[in-house]
């Protein structure tokens, strides 16, 4: 199974309302960045165990950790949870940045460094979403 077949079956297991939102953000992102990489991660470590949950990944840039070894990662990430959906916009140096710069204007959602969680579409600001992913593209560099 390719990535965008993974893609669609995860995005099509997921209950509604969840998975009609999870439509729209990946039609949104996709948007923001038409030739994207896209990463599909299944939330299992290589034993097979899960770890995480299972998530969409955008674009790509580098990770550069602290004893010089690098990994290619994607920049943004897209998954459902028990609470609703989680959007990553990775590579942003400043934990503060997001809440800083969007938190207020993007509704009933909680943002954390890295991350930005909300129940459902409808009780975000879709253009402030929007806002923040192409700047967290912009920041780190090419999709």
């Amino acid at each position: 199974m390719n990535v965008q077949e993974q893609i669609k079956k995860y995005i099509t297991s997921q209950p509604e309302p969840k998975r009609s939102d999870m439509q729209e953000l990946h039609r949104i992102i996709l948007q923001a960045m038409p030739k994207c990489k896209l990463w599909f991660l299944d939330g299992k470590d290589a034993k097979g165990k899960t770890v995480s949950n299972p998530n969409i990944g955008y674009g790509s840039y580098t990770i550069k950790y602290a004893d010089g070894t690098t990994r290619e990662f994607y920049q943004i990430g897209l998954s459902a949870n028990t609470a609703g959906i989680s959007v990553y916009i990775m590579g942003i140096r400043d934990k503060k940045y997001l809440a800083n710069t969007y938190g207020k204007n993007l509704g009933k959602a909680s943002v954390t460094g890295y991350c930005i969680k909300f129940k459902t579409i409808k009780d975000i600001n879709i253009d402030i979403l929007q806002a923040a992913i192409r700047d967290g593209v912009e920041i780190t560099g090419k999709n």
